[in-house]
């Protein structure tokens, strides 16, 4: 009896270690608290997460009237040079009374008040001058945070994958797997777009002068001369337009031949 006790303990002891050497599947490890959720990790991840400086996102947008846009020109292209900045578009126009041009220069955060001032020297009327300061630092930690918690969890699930019993369970996880690093992808792409508009400021500008261009004055003389061309073509326009109108005329003629023929025939008949 005694011997049948013991021997029942040691096959229950057995039993036990190895189903704790099985392999879980993706829900039974969640559902046994191996996978944390996002939420919980970013929480505990976004502790350990520092700034080390504000993230800003600086722009600008300048708006006034030069005497020569040629040079204004030359010279934002010298101080795009000058602050490490490049031209990222850069238009011309005329309009009536006025020659425009309208630029984005991107030039290091760091040096954003350099370049305005020197744009800005010469100029004593400003039409539209803003310049506006984003805080994206709190979106940047948090970015940061869900990243560093999507690779955790990535790790988790590439563990995962080497256990895998069997294909379908092979199949769920790099199902999950997949998803994962689609997010990781997505979050990379929005903080390198971050740093780059951190890094990287944009000042539009638009310039230009206005033109005595306002038209030629002419003498009386040349007056009444125009006018007489433009008498004469009004008549060319009719005539071309009686043209268009040529199968309407001829109907119109035949139907007043045949009126006449019946109108002498109608008098002929009534005089005999």
């Amino acid at each position: 009896m005694k011997f049948s006790i013991i021997f029942l303990f040691g096959f229950a002891l057995a039993c036990s270690n190895g189903s704790s050497n099985k392999a879980y599947s993706p829900d039974v490890m969640e559902d046994a608290g191996y996978v944390m959720s996002e939420e919980i990790q970013v929480a505990d991840i976004s502790e350990d997460v520092e700034v080390q400086e504000q993230k800003i996102i600086k722009t600008a947008r300048l708006v006034f009237e030069t005497k020569d846009v040629n040079a204004t020109h030359a010279n934002v292209l010298q101080l795009a040079s000058q602050y490490k900045g490049f031209i990222q578009s850069d238009n011309s126009g005329k309009g009536y009374n006025r020659i425009s041009r309208n630029m984005m220069v991107r030039v290091p955060t760091e040096r954003f008040m350099d370049f305005i001032n020197g744009v800005s020297e010469g100029v004593s009327y400003f039409d539209q001058k803003d310049i506006s300061r984003q805080d994206v630092s709190e979106e940047f930690v948090d970015l940061e945070a869900r990243l560093k918690a999507k690779r955790e969890l990535e790790k988790r699930y590439l563990e995962l994958l080497k256990q895998a019993r069997n294909v379908k369970e092979m199949l769920e996880i790099e199902r999950e797997l997949s998803n994962i690093r689609e997010e990781i992808e997505a979050k990379q792409g929005r903080l390198q777009f971050l740093q780059n508009r951190v890094s990287m400021s944009t000042i539009t500008l638009e310039f230009y002068t206005l033109t005595a261009e306002t038209g030629v004055t002419q003498s009386y003389g040349q007056k009444m001369i125009n006018s007489l061309k433009g008498g004469w073509d009004g008549i060319s326009v009719f005539f071309l337009g009686i043209l268009y109108l040529w199968p309407l005329l001829v109907i119109v003629l035949v139907g007043v031949i045949i009126l006449r023929k019946l109108l002498r025939k109608k008098k002929t008949t009534s005089g005999s």
